[in-house]
């Protein structure tokens, strides 16, 4: 590009320089500077690539191009004429493709072939009307040299596209009304080829009300349906057929999906266990009442059961359309899934390098929860830790056990990016690198995560692999929220007998490269946006929240998991964007586990006194839920005083209440205060506390001795005085 020059000399040297140097065609691809700017940033008509076919330029025959054009102009276009164009020289290194990949729309990059004419024409396009065009180019006529005399018959990646040249108010030129183009490779007739493993990600925010139920099911609505981003990836991967793909899942995405099918329920206390038939046994010091105002309150406060204190019960209409969307999604998915390699993520997308830094007991339970199989189909799967960004610091790897698969970008390599290993180890950790090109789609101007141009970049990715020494696999992770709207020739266009599709399973069981640890990067904008120890401390007091509720009823084993499994959704990558959001999220259910923990209460007696150094007392317990609780008492008072508890857990009905006997012992006079808590079965307490003076009036044994003489002498001197009258009355 000419920067301006002061001198009048020199600029018009350099037009006169570039007039000369320029040659025809390329006229026909860029336009002069005054005129490029406003018909290349504002181009009249859109251009859009829909197939190509093959995917790489044959030897022989007729490439086949279709596509559509729109009028994006206020005006209408009459006699657009559309010609194809191929570059001259070939790109053969993956940094090239880069470069090319952010070439601007206006960039020249190759020759429009003109000989014999235009390829399709559209008489009159109004303004914002669609056409759609088809083609084919005579592999002849590509094959021909070029007017810079260069053949295109060079094995690497050409660009290739289509210009679109019409007339409105202005007269015709020669310069692009419209342009579209991809990448094309040239490939040399081999019997070698390029291991390829496409991997499909399933990975999406999962956020709950206060009481359980999935949160936002209007867009869970959206994303399931006919358009939304994970009904169009389950349907594209159904299309895949016996072409080798892996599968990249949350487990939480579908077990929110079958939550939602299900109606989306609330979380319930519900039983989930068969009740244990009763032994016949004594039941010892519990004694189980009815409470009627335990019931009544018991009752207000379960009435809300179900539904959101914050957004209230869901509209019927919202949640039966939801589940509808969500049940058909699942078989789509299973039926995608079904053959194919399945990658489990910890489960909730946990944000394993916050976890790293912050929580590491977190990630343990995060992937014990995702565990080697699928629900609700049992399909086999490979734990895995591959981040979004694609970026994991060593700390993060260091988690990472044998059986679980690690999957990053080649940005962890930095400047070496370009010459990164496929498979790489460090510090006996092996990790698979993904292509982060491969990943990020074609060239402009059209839409670089186009079906098209995702699969012509991935084609050219490994056929640059093909031309490099080695020709190591190549790993190409689709973009989170890809949403391809067709699938048509996708898979059709990698079957090109040198690329061969495999797994990553596969390709990590290649022996790799040793790299230094101190040789990958983790960048300081991925440290400072992971989730920090406030959030990791907010979901695991709703973990322990929830296994004390669990602990606390009698009949259910369920519940304690549920609510792990929100917890964990609440500390995932997508949360880092909205930390606050998520760390809410936990503290309002952690507040609906509470309200029912506090359900369950403990009372003492005002005052206890033992007249003799020791006795016994009582203690009610009450329950205020629905469900019946096992529990446990403990007290907590001073060395002088020791407070005796059954041993025994004790269960509860629900709206009842239990009186239980406690021993008391004093070794000293006076008042002494005691705590009961109330505990669940695991002995931890639940919130509920009574606390109760214990006034001990044991007597010496100085004064019990002072008590016995006086006794012993009080005795004495009356028998001594019966003897005494008893003589008196016997004499004579």
């Amino acid at each position: 590009m000419l920067r301006p020059v002061s001198l009048l000399p020199a600029l018009v040297a350099a037009a006169l320089a570039g007039l000369l140097l320029t040659p025809p065609a390329t006229a026909g691809e860029t336009k002069a500077t005054s005129k490029a700017t406003s018909k290349v940033d504002a181009a009249p008509l859109e251009v859009t690539l829909e197939t190509l076919s093959p995917s790489t330029l044959p030897r022989r025959g007729p490439m086949r191009v279709s596509g559509s054009v729109t009028n994006v102009d206020d005006q209408a276009w009459t006699t657009i004429n559309l010609y194809s164009f191929i570059s001259d020289a070939p790109m053969t290194t993956t940094a090239e493709l880069a470069d090319a990949a952010t070439a601007g729309s206006e960039d020249f990059v190759g020759e429009r072939v003109t000989d014999p004419g235009p390829y399709y024409t559209i008489e009159q396009l109004a303004p914002g009307e669609t056409r759609d065009f088809s083609f084919s180019v005579p592999r002849k006529r590509i094959a021909a040299e070029s007017p810079r005399g260069v053949a295109v018959d060079a094995p690497g990646v050409y660009w290739f596209g289509v210009h679109a040249l019409g007339q409105a108010a202005e007269p015709r030129d020669e310069f692009a009304d419209g342009r579209a183009r991809t990448f094309l490779p040239l490939v040399p007739e081999t019997s070698r080829s390029v291991d390829t493993a496409l991997v499909l990600p399933v990975r999406r925010s999962v956020q709950h009300e206060a009481d359980g139920r999935i949160a936002n099911l209007t867009r869970w609505t959206r994303t399931f349906g006919g358009t939304g981003q994970l009904r169009r990836i389950a349907d594209f991967g159904t299309t895949a057929g016996d072409h080798p793909i892996s599968w990249l899942v949350d487990p939480a995405v579908v077990d929110a999906a079958v939550r939602i099918g299900e109606g989306n329920p609330p979380r319930t206390i519900e039983p989930t266990i068969e009740p244990e038939e009763p032994d016949g046994g004594e039941s010892g010091s519990p004694s189980p009442s009815e409470d009627p105002e335990a019931t009544d309150d018991a009752t207000d406060g379960e009435a809300d059961e179900g539904a959101s204190p914050d957004t209230g019960t869901e509209d019927p209409a919202v949640t039966e359309a939801a589940a509808a969307a969500a049940t058909d999604w699942l078989a789509r998915l299973q039926s995608a899934l079904d053959g194919h390699e399945v990658l489990g993520l910890p489960y909730g997308d946990l944000d394993v390098a916050g976890a790293a830094s912050h929580d590491p007991a977190t990630y343990r339970a995060a992937r014990d929860r995702t565990g080697t199989e699928l629900a609700p189909w049992g399909l086999p799967m490979t734990p895995v830790i591959a981040p979004p960004s694609g970026f994991l610091s060593t700390a993060a790897l260091d988690l990472a056990d044998t059986g679980t698969q690690v999957l990053v970008s080649d940005q962890v390599f930095g400047d070496r990016a370009d010459n990164a290993p496929t498979v790489a180890r460090t510090d006996g950790h092996a990790m698979v690198v993904a292509s982060s090109g491969a990943a990020s789609g074609g060239p402009g101007p059209g839409d670089p995560l186009s079906p098209l141009s995702v699969r012509q970049r991935i084609v050219s990715e490994a056929a640059v692999r093909l031309l490099t020494p080695g020709r190591k696999p190549l790993v190409a992770v689709l973009p989170q929220g890809w949403a391809p709207e067709t699938s048509y020739g996708f898979f059709d266009g990698l079957d090109t007998g040198w690329l061969r599709l495999t797994t990553v399973d596969d390709i990590a069981r290649r022996t790799g490269r040793e790299v230094p640890a101190d040789r990958i990067v983790y960048p300081d904008s991925q440290r400072e946006a992971e989730l920090d120890p406030l959030d990791f401390a907010a979901a695991n007091g709703l973990t322990e929240a929830g296994a004390m509720l669990q602990n606390l009823l009698t009949l259910n084993d369920q519940v304690g998991t549920d609510v792990q499994d929100e917890a964990l959704t609440d500390v995932s990558y997508a949360n880092r964007r909205l930390p606050l959001v998520s760390r809410a999220s936990a503290v309002r259910s952690r507040a609906w586990i509470e309200q029912r923990l506090g359900s369950v209460t403990v009372e003492a007696p005002k005052a206890v006194i033992l007249s003799s150094g020791s006795g016994r007392f009582s203690a009610t317990v009450t329950n205020g839920l629905d469900q019946p609780v096992t529990v446990r008492l403990e007290a907590q008072t001073d060395p002088a005083l020791e407070v005796v508890v059954p041993d025994d857990d004790v269960e509860i009905a629900p709206h009842s209440r239990s009186t239980i006997l406690l021993n008391a012992s004093s070794s000293a006079i006076g008042v002494r205060n005691v705590t009961l808590l109330l505990t669940d079965s695991d002995g931890v307490p639940i919130g509920s506390s009574d606390s109760l003076p214990i006034r001990s009036n044991r007597v010496s044994n100085v004064i019990w001795l002072i008590l016995g003489t006086g006794v012993a002498l009080l005795f004495a001197t009356i028998v001594v005085r019966l003897v005494r009258r008893i003589r008196t009355a016997t004499r004579p």
